[in-house]
Order: C-alpha cells, then structure tokens, then sequence
C-alpha cells in the first residue's frame, strides 16, 4: 500500500518564521526534482516522523493543495544535533519509470548454527544500497543466516536481490560475522576478535561513505 503524506506551500522563510511553523507541529521542507522548481513545502511533523520510523525509504504520495499528488521520496532529513527535532526535509520527486538508488534495510531469518553452538552474532551492516524502479523498492530484503557457523561471515555478494533490484553496495562487505564463544577465548584471542571485527566495521564504513560520495 502506498504511503501518503499531506504538504502544503510555504512563504516563510526567516529564522523566525520557521521557528513558528515547527512551534506549530510542522516541519519546514522543499520539494525539488529534475520536472519542477524547488517548491518550499511544510510537512506536518507526527505524520513526517512516523513514516521515518516505518517507511524511510519507501516511494510517498505526496498531497500539496495547489499541486496535486506527487510521487516522492524522502531525500535528507536535517535533525538538531542535542535534541534530534527534525528540522527541515527534502523531499525528491521522482519518476516513476525511472530507476533510482536508495538503502533497503535488511532483515535476518533463521537460527544461525554458530548461534546454537554458543557464538555470538555480530552485525555490521543494517542495511545495503539498491538500484530499482521505484515500484520495484523493498521494505526490506530478508537474509537467511541458518547455515552461519562460528567464525563464519555472510558477505553483501551472498545477499539474494529481490526480483527487479540490484544491490549496488560494495559486494566484499562484511554484513554478519559469528564470533567465537566469549567464554572460551583466551585474552589474546579476544583481542584478536575484537581487531578483526572493529577493522571490518571501518571496512563497511568506508566502502558505504565511498558509495555515497560516488553516487
């Protein structure tokens, strides 16, 4: 089912006048894409915010008063750095029969076998960038960890991509590894496993800040 979220145009552009608007419940925002002029929209801010809970990703139809319903998508969210208050939004249209890139979260299935031998399942990477069309984008993509062993790692490649998606993130990453027993390793060993999996964090880190600077 598709998501809706309600807009409406905006005049205020001052400090102040922002400062009121989101006094209101409303988030300030622009609504910008490749077929119309950067529009400046407010959104109300409980409606704005249970979608980022649920749907961050997904395609919305957009309702402005004056403009009818877009197809958009939400593209940056600007939040206070101390109280984490959403502050401004971008929305991006977008066109339908046109691929696009965006980040489907992921979701782990079934009963890793290192788990059920006393391993620890570690998580490195929550979610994965995706090419599609925009009808085509998953609420997420399921991953099946049943056959994951102890000191095993599930890579981004092992991933299956849903029917009309491509997965566009760095195939080498690291997105589960199965730690060892805690109980049994000696102190350099723990070491050793913590080294390895604190280098493949920065290794998912930064092959994911190289997608998003290439993009």
């Amino acid at each position: 089912m598709t998501q809706s979220l309600t807009a409406v145009a905006r005049e205020g552009r001052t400090k102040s006048e922002l400062r009121n608007l989101r006094h209101q419940g409303k988030v300030p925002g622009v609504l910008y894409g490749r077929e119309i002029a950067p529009t400046p929209v407010a959104v109300e801010e409980k409606e704005l915010l249970a979608l980022l809970r649920s749907h961050p990703n997904a395609v919305l139809e957009l309702s402005l008063p004056a403009g009818g319903k877009q197809n958009v998508m939400i593209a940056d969210v600007h939040r206070d750095e101390i109280s984490r208050q959403v502050l401004h939004v971008d929305l991006l249209k977008v066109n339908m029969n046109e691929e696009i890139r965006t980040h489907v979260r992921l979701e782990f299935a079934g009963d890793s076998a290192g788990v059920r031998e006393g391993g620890i399942m570690q998580v490195v990477v929550h979610e994965v960038e995706a090419e599609c069309l925009p009808a085509n984008i998953p609420e997420s993509i399921e991953v099946d960890i049943t056959t994951l062993g102890v000191g095993e790692n599930l890579l981004v490649r092992d991933i299956p991509a849903p029917p009309g998606v491509k997965i566009k993130s760095d195939p080498d990453l690291v997105v589960v590894t199965i730690l060892a027993p805690q109980k049994e390793l000696t102190e350099e060993e723990a070491e050793d496993a913590a080294v390895e999996l604190k280098e493949a964090e920065m290794r998912s880190e930064e092959a994911q800040k190289h997608a998003v600077d290439n993009a």
